[in-house]
């Protein structure tokens, strides 16, 4: 028992100086606007995420959005509000660092989204799941502090789905 106690000590300072080298790189974390184009109308809201990189080159991203900007449109001759209620998706990503502050990344994933149109009193909400795929690319400023540009592309399951692009501008920080 005294020799795996001294094992486990002498592996855990061997390991720790590496895990210190880079503690900043593996997990990131953003928040900014991202606007919804869809053909019935073009929506708004805010959205952060949280990822964690297991490689320089491979991660995984926990998104959440809600809306801010609705848009009134009209069907059928009836004016009607849609509204962005809420996202949530988890995507893998495959980062290429071009620099050490510019790296271009693809991701897929998969999401759920809710909107709600309303029009004289009457309201109904739609929700849909999607398999998510997109590319962007985040510059860092001063190695922690960045930008995040980023375009995806949600492909909603059910038969009448459809699609949705969105394009997103956001603050990134790697922590």
């Amino acid at each position: 028992m005294r020799n795996v106690l001294l094992a486990t000590a002498a592996l855990t300072l061997i390991a720790a100086p590496a895990m210190a080298q880079d503690p900043a790189s593996r997990v990131t974390g953003s928040i900014g606007y991202t606007q919804l184009d869809g053909d019935d109308g073009d929506l708004g809201a805010v959205t952060g995420r949280v990822g964690y990189d297991f490689t320089r080159n491979l991660g995984i991203e926990g998104e959440a959005s809600v809306g801010v900007k609705d848009q009134d449109v009209t069907f059928g001759g009836v004016n009607t509000t849609l509204e962005h209620e809420y996202d949530a998706a988890v995507y893998g990503v495959a980062k290429l660092p071009l620099s050490e502050n510019l790296e271009l990344f693809g991701r897929v994933g998969y999401g759920t989204t809710e909107v709600k149109a309303s029009t004289a009193g009457f309201a109904a909400t739609e929700d849909g799941e999607s398999v998510n795929y997109g590319v962007g690319a985040n510059y860092f400023i001063d190695g922690r502090n960045g930008i995040r540009a980023d375009w995806t592309r949600r492909d909603f399951q059910e038969d009448n789905g459809g699609e949705l692009d969105t394009y997103g501008l956001s603050f990134v920080r790697r922590f």
